[in-house]
């Protein structure tokens, strides 16, 4: 929502508020029938409404509004959220009543308060009124707060929807791209001759991958060790087209279990160190490190790049921006991503946290 209407909410709520509150001081000035006792009655009530009506409910308004909702009342802490929702308003409510008392015991209100009548009044009456006056302000904030909080997440949601439907679209059209189809059962085709075994067990691979991508991506979260699992498979078929025994180094530190993360969240930047590795002859090229922790997964991916090497145009796969987005929709304020790029070497180290 944006900011320009949040505080039109707000300044509609005061308007009205005060509204009410004239309203109420018109009615009382009138119930005088003479001037100067009118115009006594007037500037009593504006004091009062000042200080009685005026600085519990800001004071309450704001605290519930900043404070109450987002520290208690939206963890579902529903008791801690009452107790501390009363104690804010009757601290307000002494304070006021403090205010009022300082100003007609000094004399400023003393000829309009004809003969000290509020200093006659019961006290504690007097600060019910006022707490009830803050936490009806308190009260309408919470709703005010929430209704922002609930519009917020539903936009964020919608946002996160598209952008998971722009990802999904993008990893089909990278990883089902024919050019990649095309060289990984061409290198199976070479294999049959060779170890038909081992052939059929990338076509396998293969199959596993296609079917993971298409049917098992489309919730919100995925296991972990459904997700390593595609990794593995991912990176041995890309091992096929390179003798290099020692091309690709990958490792996972900890166990899954059942931890659940969102999916294909890892793949497109193990897909891009391939991408960008153009020397299939290089001891460890290409290194990646899956840590797994009690709260949160960390990936450590690293590629060597070839300084002379014709950098490449791809129009598939993901672009940064839009992993970028991705994980800060996913992820807001939960993730660390940090990329780092020299001349001959570029990693990236991102840890989420476990769901």
């Amino acid at each position: 929502m944006k900011k320009s209407f949040i505080v039109l909410i707000h300044l509609g709520f005061w308007a009205c508020y005060f509204l009410l509150v004239f309203i109420v001081l018109a009615v009382y000035s009138r119930s005088g029938t003479d001037v100067s006792d009118q115009q006594g009655r007037v500037m009593t009530a504006l004091y009062s409404i000042l200080l009685f009506a005026f600085i519990p409910s800001v004071i309450s308004y704001f605290l519930y509004y900043f404070l109450l909702f987002p520290r208690y009342l939206q963890k579902k802490k529903i008791v801690l959220a009452i107790l501390m929702g009363l104690l804010i308003s009757i601290v307000a409510s002494i304070l006021a009543y403090i205010l009022h008392r300082y100003f007609i015991e000094t004399g400023q209100l003393a000829d309009m308060d004809e003969g000290g009548k509020h200093g006659r009044s019961t006290a504690v009456r007097t600060l019910m009124v006022m707490t009830f006056i803050g936490a009806l302000c308190g009260m309408v904030a919470l709703v005010i707060k929430g209704f922002i909080t609930w519009f917020n997440e539903i936009k964020l949601k919608e946002a996160l929807t598209e952008k998971t439907h722009q990802m999904e679209m993008a990893l089909i059209k990278s990883q089902l791209d024919p050019h990649l189809l095309f060289n990984t059962i061409n290198n199976i085709d070479a294999l049959i001759l060779k170890d038909s075994v081992v052939a059929s067990e990338y076509l396998n691979k293969l199959s596993d991958i296609m079917r993971f991508i298409l049917y098992e991506t489309k919730g919100d979260t995925i296991s972990l060790a459904k997700e390593i699992e595609y990794i593995d498979k991912y990176i041995a078929l890309q091992k096929i087209r390179t003798a290099n025994e020692n091309y690709v180094h990958f490792e996972v530190t900890g166990k899954p279990g059942n931890k659940m993360i969102a999916p294909m969240v890892f793949i497109p930047f193990i897909e891009n160190a391939f991408k960008h590795t153009t020397n299939k002859k290089l001891e460890n090229a290409i290194m990646v490190h899956i840590y797994i922790h009690d709260e949160s997964t960390r990936l450590m991916c690293e590629n060597k790049i070839d300084p002379n090497a014709k950098v490449q145009h791809e129009t598939g796969g993901l672009g940064n921006e839009l992993i970028r987005k991705r994980l800060n929709l996913l992820y807001p304020g939960q993730h660390q991503l940090e990329v780092h790029k020299t001349d001959d070497r570029y990693s990236v180290n991102l840890t989420i946290p476990n769901g």
